[in-house]
C-alpha cells in the first residue's frame, strides 16, 4: 500500500475518499475536508479519483481551484478597533458576566499526540452531530502530525464539562484555525459556541497569532460579530456532465459552483498570498 504526501497531508488510494450525499446521489470528497482549512492537493492525487468529487477550501497561494460564494471569516486578534469596537466590548462584557463562576483550561498538544479515542473524547457528539465520518477524524489527526492543537476546555462549578474547542495551530499562515467545538445543549442559553471564540481569540491575542480563522461564514451569521477580514475560499468540482448530481439544480455542484467552472483544475487568476500580514 503506497503512502503518498502533499503539504500537510498523507493519503493511500484506499482513505483518500469519503463518501457523501445529496438527495441519496453519492458523490466523494476527501478525508480531510470535515475538519481541515487549506486541504492540498496534487495532480496525482486528481489523476484516478472516482467522480463527481469535490475538494472545498484549497491553500490560497495555491495554483489549483475557483473561488466559490462562501468565504474564510478571519479575526484580527492584534487590532485595537476589533477589541475597541463598541458593539463587541458590550458582548464581551456580557459573555465574561455570564461566565464569571466557570473554570476554562487551556492545553497544547502536540499534534502527535492525538489518537482517535481522544478525538472521540473531545469531539464525539458533535461528530455524530454533524455525520462527521471516521475516516474525516482520521484525515484531522493526519493533517495535524506537524501541528499543534489548542484545546480549550469550560467547566461548571459542579465539575460538569460544558464545552470543549479545538483548534489547529498554523504558524506558516500566522493563524488559528477553529476547527470544531463541542458543548452541553443544557447551557445554550449562555451562547457556548460564541464565547469559546471569544476565548480562543484572546488565546491567539496574547500567543502573537495574527488572526483566528472562524471558517467558513456563509451560513453562520452569528460569526459576524467577530469577523474583520474576509478570504477567498478556493475549490474544485470533478464531474460527468451527465451524472445525476450535476443535473440536480440543488446539488452542491449547482449551490457552491458556477457551472462554468466544473472540472476546472487550475484557478485563472494570480494566487493571492498567504494571508499572514504582520503589519
Amino acid at each position: 500500500m503506497s503512502i503518498k504526501r502533499v503539504g500537510f497531508q498523507s493519503w493511500t488510494d484506499e482513505n483518500l475518499c469519503v463518501e457523501s450525499n445529496h438527495n441519496d446521489i453519492l458523490y466523494y470528497t476527501t478525508r480531510w475536508d470535515a475538519l481541515c482549512p487549506y486541504v492540498d492537493v496534487s495532480d496525482e492525487m486528481l489523476k484516478n479519483v472516482p467522480k463527481p468529487f469535490i475538494v472545498y477550501a484549497l491553500p490560497p497561494e495555491g495554483p489549483y481551484g475557483v473561488p466559490i460564494g462562501d468565504q474564510y471569516g478571519l479575526v484580527d486578534t492584534q487590532s485595537d478597533a476589533f477589541w475597541n469596537d463598541e458593539r463587541r466590548t458590550r458582548k464581551f462584557r456580557e459573555y465574561d458576566k455570564m461566565w464569571r463562576n466557570f473554570v476554562y483550561s487551556e492545553e497544547v498538544i502536540p499534534g502527535t499526540e492525538l489518537t482517535f479515542d481522544r478525538m472521540v473524547e473531545m469531539g464525539g457528539q458533535h461528530f455524530e452531530n454533524c455525520y462527521i465520518d471516521d475516516r474525516e477524524i482520521e484525515g484531522f489527526i493526519d493533517y495535524c502530525q506537524k501541528l499543534k492543537v489548542l484545546v480549550i476546555k469550560v467547566h461548571d462549578t459542579d465539575g460538569t464539562l460544558v464545552l470543549t474547542d479545538v483548534s489547529i495551530l498554523l504558524p506558516e499562515y500566522n493563524q488559528l484555525y477553529g476547527s470544531f467545538c463541542q458543548w452541553n445543549r443544557t447551557y445554550k442559553n449562555k451562547s457556548p459556541g460564541l464565547y469559546a471564540c471569544l476565548l480562543a481569540i484572546r488565546w491567539a491575542n496574547k500567543n502573537n497569532l495574527r488572526y483566528y480563522n472562524l471558517g467558513p461564514v456563509g451560513d453562520y451569521g452569528y460569526k459576524e460579530l467577530f469577523v474583520t477580514d474576509y478570504e477567498p475560499i478556493y475549490s474544485l468540482a470533478l464531474t460527468d456532465l451527465d451524472h445525476p448530481l450535476a443535473l440536480d439544480d440543488t446539488s452542491p455542484l449547482h449551490t457552491d459552483f458556477d457551472v462554468k467552472h466544473w472540472n476546472q483544475v487550475y484557478r485563472d487568476v494570480e494566487p493571492i498570498k498567504k494571508f499572514n500580514r504582520v503589519s
